[in-house]
């Protein structure tokens, strides 16, 4: 998997919106930035859309509780010519991970469970775990052995439980295939609760707790949430998260009136654009016109979410303010410590260094990039992204819809960020 599938780290910027009482900045220099610096990214962003790399995009920058920096850039649609917009709303794929996170870790701070619980006390289908020790030449799985030990709650939450996902080769590639098990976006009339049940008759590729594999946990955290609080998980995150923080244009399935902002999905083709097509054979998605069609019963903790850069922005806000915004209080300042607190750290230098939810910078020099120790970040398989530095009070968001896309200006996004600090 790309190392961009991992590092994730980015940012993004833009505009004169406020997240509560109006404190956007006249000039932006009274956020901490330098204005001709801040210019490069437009003549970046808009470079990469003159080369055909992107369609467009939304980018927004957050220091010091106000917006700094949100701009959108090129098409949300190209054949129609349709303009990008600041409120227009993508498929964040993987950055659900992060709200799915949260959710778990408001339930348990009502004291419904330890993070090192077992899974198994609150989904028993996934008592005594089976490691896989061997695979033929064809993928199919010839041996297992047992488990040593169970899958506990935290291991979801840094992705080493030894799950994995079927779009990511592995020894338990064909087993999920085979399966029937997604890797989390569908138009079909499948449940969260079936899925998992599948995925609990499933091995491990490894003994939890003692390696990194990015894999289908945060769905499963988000099935704990459903099993757990008696909710779907969209009831669950709509009463909890998006309705308390004003995350209005936050959903797994858009409502018909918010369809027509929708970003258009495209794929990085013979270094072109193409629109997606979307099958079972990739990531990308059964259908093009998720999260608009189909049945609308799949809510994936994992990768499920659309949104908007304004809305995601209001979320990593929360989590900067140490879990409250604007007098509401998601979860607590101890929790989002914890949260923000690299729990695995990986010799691999492909791999991240792991906290709950997040990769997180805790060796500057080891990312051999501009940035901060401590701050986090994650991203979408669309090619979205977002990227939250403590240090400088700092937000950033980067929203485009190409997924796989062939394009570095995410990573570039960062460096531009940072480099127009005051």
């Amino acid at each position: 998997m790309r190392k961009t599938v991992f590092l994730l780290v980015l940012l993004f910027v833009v505009s004169n919106m406020p997240f509560a009482q109006p404190k956007a900045a006249a000039d932006p220099e009274e956020t901490g930035f330098i204005q001709s610096r801040l210019d490069r990214i437009d003549d970046a962003i808009n470079a990469e859309i003159d080369a055909g790399k992107i369609p467009g995009a939304v980018a927004l920058i957050v220091q010091n509780g106000s917006i700094a920096y949100h701009k959108s850039f090129g098409y949300s649609d190209v054949d129609s010519k349709t303009p990008m917009r600041n409120d227009s709303i993508f498929r964040i794929a993987s950055m659900t991970k992060a709200i799915t996170s949260v959710a778990v870790m408001t339930l348990y701070e009502e004291g419904h469970f330890l993070l090192n619980d077992p899974i198994e006390k609150y989904i028993p289908e996934f008592s005594g775990p089976q490691i896989v020790s061997e695979i033929d030449d064809d993928g199919n799985i010839l041996s297992t052995v047992p488990a040593t030990a169970p899958i506990q709650i935290i291991d979801l939450l840094t992705h080493s439980s030894g799950i994995g996902y079927p779009f990511i080769p592995s020894d338990l590639q064909k087993a999920y295939v085979d399966a029937g098990i997604i890797d989390g976006l569908t138009i079909r009339d499948i449940s969260l609760a079936s899925q998992m049940q599948l995925l609990a008759e499933q091995p491990l590729l490894f003994e939890p707790g003692t390696k990194f594999a990015y894999g289908l946990n945060t769905d499963l955290l988000g099935y704990l949430v459903e099993v757990v609080s008696g909710r779907s998980l969209d009831q669950y995150f709509t009463e909890k998260i998006f309705e308390p923080l004003k995350m209005h244009d936050s959903h797994f399935y858009l409502p018909r009136d918010k369809a027509d902002r929708l970003v258009t999905l495209y794929a990085s083709e013979h270094g072109g654009l193409v629109v997606s097509q979307g099958d079972e054979s990739d990531i990308v998605l059964d259908d093009p016109l998720y999260p608009i069609a189909g049945a609308r019963s799949y809510f994936s903790g994992g990768a499920g979410l659309s949104s908007t850069a304004r809305d995601y922005a209001r979320f990593l806000q929360m989590m900067l303010n140490g879990g409250e915004l604007d007098g509401v209080r998601i979860i607590s300042r101890k929790s989002v410590e914890f949260m923000r607190t690299a729990r695995l750290d990986w010799d691999d230098d492909q791999v991240p260094d792991m906290s709950l939810g997040f990769a997180v910078v805790s060796d500057l020099g080891k990312t051999g990039e501009l940035g901060s120790v401590g701050s986090y970040s994650w991203g979408g398989a669309f090619y979205t992204s977002y990227w939250v530095d403590p240090s400088e009070n700092l937000i950033g968001v980067f929203m485009s819809q190409v997924g796989p896309a062939d394009s570095d200006i995410s990573e570039k996004f960062n460096i531009l960020v940072y480099q127009a600090l005051r």
